[in-house]
């Protein structure tokens, strides 16, 4: 039996794994990037509701490890179509915006603002119960109705009906969503 013997050209052979390691990190990057962008609203800069399913899923196994008290902030704009139909879909658009940047700026950092769709965003506040929930979501509506929302040169009024609801052992993030939506409806007709 001959023996083979093979030459290799480590010079070549590190160029090689130079390379690709490299061309991995570029995926790897591209990979998070990706990711953020599956989880960030289009239009506002919050995260959107797979953002916050994914969070609200982290809220519940925290709730139901380590009995941390959560709650959801379910929230409403009032009068959105009634503003686009007036002023034109740019001026929902930059209420929309307004609010969000509004609603972040309101909020704890360890807190996520996501926007839901069309004119609802969550508020997820971790480490709160009901009570701090309550405070929050009257600061909110507070502060909204207090802002001057302006946009090419007109004061536009604005106004969010918000729906509270904890979150409790053996939740769901469908049904604290659910229970938030209701509770919105609620303070809508209250």
């Amino acid at each position: 039996m001959d023996r083979v013997v093979y030459s290799v050209d480590t010079d070549a052979l590190m160029e090689e794994i130079e390379r690709l390691r490299g061309q991995i990190a570029r995926l790897e990057s591209r990979c998070e990037e990706l990711d953020r962008e599956a989880h960030i609203d289009a239009l506002v800069p919050v995260a959107n509701r797979r953002g916050l399913v994914r969070q609200l899923d982290m809220l519940i196994a925290g709730r139901e490890r380590h009995n941390v008290p959560s709650a959801l902030l379910f929230v409403d704009v009032d009068g959105l179509k009634a503003l686009n139909d007036s002023f034109g879909h740019s001026a929902g658009d930059a209420a929309l915006i307004y609010l969000a940047e509004m609603m972040v700026g309101a909020v704890r950092q360890t807190d996520l603002v996501a926007r839901l769709g069309g004119d609802e965003f969550a508020i997820l506040l971790d480490h709160a119960d009901e009570a701090a929930a309550m405070e929050t979501a009257n600061r909110l509506v507070n502060a909204v109705a207090d802002s001057d929302f302006i946009h090419h040169g007109r004061l536009l009024p604005l106004s969010v009906a918000i729906g509270i609801t904890a979150i409790e052992q053996g939740d769901t993030a469908e049904a604290v969503l659910d229970r938030a939506d209701q509770e919105m409806y609620r303070e809508k007709a209250a």
